[in-house]
């Protein structure tokens, strides 16, 4: 058994969802020595969040953000917590509903991930800095 961690910053985003993929590919580079096994993307944050969704058509990271921001809208009259602004709460909000992290597995050194898939980073902040991912291999 193989094991491997790092830990990186991802360059500041605009609020929305972003491809990553590469990003954590370039980073961890020592997935070609795993033959079969997974890796976990984690954030170590609770307003931006990770998924795995369409990396084709960028329509549907936009419709992404237009959906959440109906069903989780800024400015609710009874959200207590805006310490940082009209967007802290939902953005807290989406983060648990979107999830913190995704497992992928690695097949021949590569991720094994479908055509049309890509690890999104959902950034749910109007003003964020850049995000600490943890990235963990493992496997024969």
């Amino acid at each position: 058994m193989k094991i491997f961690q790092k830990e990186f910053t991802l360059t500041p985003y605009r609020r929305g969802y972003h491809i990553i993929t590469q990003s954590i590919i370039d980073n961890i580079p020592e997935l070609k020595h795993i033959q079969q096994g997974f890796l976990q993307v984690f954030i170590k944050h609770t307003s931006a969040s990770l998924t795995i969704n369409e990396n084709a058509d960028p329509t549907v990271r936009d419709d992404f953000e237009s959906h959440l921001n109906i069903v989780v809208p800024e400015n609710a009259p009874y959200y207590k917590h805006d310490y940082e602004g009209s967007d802290d709460m939902p953005a807290h909000l989406k983060a648990s509903l979107m999830g913190a992290s995704v497992q992928i597995p690695i097949t021949n050194g590569r991720l094994n991930m479908g055509i049309w898939q890509g690890i999104y980073l959902c950034e749910h902040r109007n003003y964020a800095s850049g995000r600490n991912l943890v990235l963990t291999a493992w496997g024969i």
